[in-house]
């Protein structure tokens, strides 16, 4: 039941870190769920403080996810057209993978410009919203990545540290 639940843990922790990238997957919460399962095993001891923190950061940065692509947007003029075109484009970068990591940096950018163009008539006003948007979304992804490598991290530990009972037979 033990190497399930390490299985399953490494798996959301993998889950999340995907997550920070996909807009279907909620990153932080999935990688949280795989910590979870680790602690959940008979051979680590339980550290209610280690899920309670760790939940906390993981649902402030999964309200934050939604606030600063809209700080983004606003701060630099730009509409719900601009953020729903970076979606877009994120789907499109997913979807169509031809440039690679990179299509992930210059697709959302590319939505959120049609995006404002589509609302704005003057392209400097658009590039300006297109830009805020993408500042948004760049700093809600970098977030999200981060939190799910530190809790990768945390795992990987907690199963060093735990190794030789995770893996008595």
């Amino acid at each position: 039941m033990d190497i399930l639940l390490l299985v399953l843990g490494f798996v959301f922790i993998i889950l999340g870190i995907l997550g920070s990238f996909l807009p279907v997957l909620p990153g932080p919460p999935l990688s949280w769920l795989g910590l979870l399962f680790i602690y959940l095993t008979k051979a680590v001891p339980d550290n209610w403080w280690v899920l309670g923190i760790t939940l906390a950061i993981a649902i402030i940065i999964l309200v934050l996810d939604y606030i600063i692509p809209v700080m983004g947007t606003k701060r630099f003029g730009g509409s719900k057209a601009g953020m729903i075109g970076t979606t877009v484009g994120l789907v499109v970068a997913i979807i169509f993978p031809v440039l690679g990591l990179l299509g992930i940096i210059i697709w959302p950018f590319v939505g959120a410009f049609v995006g404002e163009i589509i609302n704005k008539s003057d392209s400097k006003d658009a590039l300006k919203s297109a830009f805020g948007s993408f500042i948004g979304f760049l700093t809600g992804t970098f977030l999200k990545f981060s939190v799910g490598v530190a809790y990768l991290i945390i795992f990987i530990k907690v199963l060093i540290t735990n190794s030789s009972s995770l893996f008595r037979f």
